[in-house]
């Protein structure tokens, strides 16, 4: 609830991955056959760019974590100034990837969560999208029309795993809702728990390579946390 404010933390608990990687487990698996497609977006305005520079570094692992499942491809979206808004190609190597992420500068403007949802639906009309990762701060649009947009996805089978940087308490209510209503999952990270963020990037390609099963052997091969906290989800 908005009016329920929490302090900030400097890294999402252990309950609250927890609960992240059971949405997961819960989501429809992908369709089997070729490799998996992955949207990943991410607010680039101006007091993103701590959080971008740590992303560009650890991105590869979604690769390196999906690729004995069939690989991966991933498509880099991003906003960033006034009007800007921009996607990649579809990549199937980290270094591509990275690059891509590398060349681009943050600008101050306001969110476009709305228009990263819309692509994600015009993307999988084209074709297969296993699912939509968005990472941000904050929302300062429409939440009727966000709401509207995660539903559709939902529709479609595109789940959203929206992750937030943070604990701003109206931007959580509504990342959970888009989550919720698209059939995602949500999970709050730090910018200083790069750790925490590159395993839930990890997970969520695992799962759009390999479905459930492969997500479970994630947590086995990652051992530690990364266990303990799959074998709670796959008793749900």
């Amino acid at each position: 609830m908005i009016g329920n404010f929490k302090p900030i933390r400097k890294s999402a608990s252990e309950g609250e991955v927890a609960a992240f990687l059971r949405q997961v487990a819960k989501t429809p698996i992908p369709a089997a056959g070729g490799c998996g497609r992955l949207i990943f977006a991410m607010d680039a305005t101006a007091n993103r760019e701590p959080t971008w520079d740590r992303a560009a570094e650890i991105q590869a692992a979604m690769f390196s974590e999906s690729a004995k499942l069939g690989g991966l491809e991933i498509q880099l979206c991003y906003y960033s100034g006034v009007l800007g808004f921009e996607c990649s190609p579809w990549y199937q190597e980290a270094a591509a990837l990275r690059d891509c992420m590398t060349g681009v500068s943050c600008a101050a403007g306001l969110t476009r969560i709305a228009r990263v949802l819309r692509h994600a639906g015009e993307e999988s009309r084209r074709g297969r999208v296993s699912a939509l990762v968005f990472v941000g701060d904050c929302v300062e649009e429409s939440l009727d029309a966000l709401a509207g947009l995660a539903g559709r996805l939902g529709l479609l089978g595109l789940p959203a795993f929206v992750f937030q940087e943070g604990a701003d308490p109206g931007a959580e209510q509504n990342f959970r809702r888009i989550a919720r209503l698209s059939g995602g999952a949500y999970c709050r990270f730090d910018a200083s728990s790069p750790r925490t963020l590159r395993d839930l990037l990890s997970a969520v390609a695992v799962y759009a390579a390999g479905g459930r099963t492969a997500l479970e052997r994630f947590g086995n091969k990652r051992g530690g946390e990364a266990l303990r906290l799959v074998h709670q989800l796959v008793k749900t």
